[in-house]
């Protein structure tokens, strides 16, 4: 018979996949643009890959959390509280860093008359990437304690 808490554990795994899949390739799906046309559409996509981030990321942290209050020893655990901490760090990272690094590259997406990408896009995007490749990292190390469950 299976009970609730594997199934919880089902859908938080699949909720890892749907939400931290799509998120490590986001930067890798505008790198393909060589016109602004290509890149406007490289941004429309991502912004469509970017719902499957947050729905299953908002999975990923509700099913945590109810396995959590299911088993309260894994509030004891010390790969669990450092998954937790590191997931809220990289869940405001989006509010604080990246929405406000990625307004002036969709302004300039917008505004930008002809198909050459200006010198500016680069320069934007690069800071852009910066940090979306941090949030990575984060994510990475989440990964890792959640299958290794060192401490």
């Amino acid at each position: 018979m299976i009970t609730f808490y594997k199934v919880i554990v089902v859908i938080h795994i699949f909720s890892a996949i749907m939400g931290m899949g799509p998120g490590f390739i986001l930067t890798t799906v505008v790198k393909s643009g060589k016109t602004m046309t290509e890149l406007r559409h490289s941004y429309a996509v991502r912004n469509k890959m970017h719902i499957f981030v947050m729905v299953g990321g908002t999975l990923l942290l509700i099913t945590g959390l109810i396995m959590g209050f299911m088993n309260p020893s894994l509030f004891r655990m010390g790969w669990y509280v450092t998954s937790l901490v590191l997931f809220l760090v990289a869940l405001a990272s989006g509010p604080l860093l990246l929405s406000p690094r990625s307004k002036p590259v969709k302004a300039l997406l917008a505004s930008h008359q002809g198909e050459e990408i200006p010198e500016e896009y680069y320069l934007l995007s690069k800071i852009l990437f910066r940090y979306e490749h941090l949030a990575n990292v984060i994510f990475i190390i989440i990964i890792a304690l959640m299958i290794l469950k060192p401490f």
